[in-house]
């Protein structure tokens, strides 16, 4: 009987390490059931899941040139049913909570936002206007922490 790549055997659990199981198939050829291929959840320990002379049933994945063959279980078993993410009914979140309206509003964003019934050019020009004040501003409080416009202050 040859090995073909995509077919499903039935073996038997002939060894296990800490990256798999060996499986020995029909005509005593042996292949390697990868840790990941095991279960369709995640693996620690594959003693949890196999123990040696279990029957399993096995999809045969590869089969190199040097005769070794990759299988899993995994792909055997049905396809489990995703979960949806649901919050439990009395998650809070730590702290407080402010919605990002108000976080604009309390770091002073809102108070520079126009009208909303001027028109785009009104709304332009304010906007630069509005810019070139916080900029004044800024230059300002700069050059009174370096001591004024550059100039060092003489001991």
């Amino acid at each position: 009987m040859t090995i073909e790549v995509g077919s499903v055997l039935e073996g038997t659990v002939t060894g296990i390490t800490k990256f798999g199981a060996f499986v020995e198939l029909p005509d005593k050829k042996v292949g390697l059931v990868h840790i990941s291929e095991v279960a369709n959840e995640y693996v620690k320990d594959v003693h949890d899941f196999l123990k040696v002379q279990d029957k399993v049933n096995v999809k045969v994945l590869s089969v190199d040139d040097k005769g070794k063959i990759g299988l899993s279980i995994k792909q055997t078993q049905p396809a489990p049913e995703k979960k949806e993410f649901k919050p439990k009914s009395d998650f809070r979140p730590k702290g407080e909570f402010k919605p990002k309206n108000d976080f604009r509003r309390n770091a002073g964003f809102d108070s520079h936002r126009p009208p909303v019934h001027l028109s785009f050019e009104d709304r332009l020009s304010k906007f630069l206007k509005d810019s070139d004040e916080r900029l004044t501003d800024l230059k300002r409080n700069t050059e009174s922490k370096r001591g004024g416009r550059g100039a060092r202050h003489a001991d």
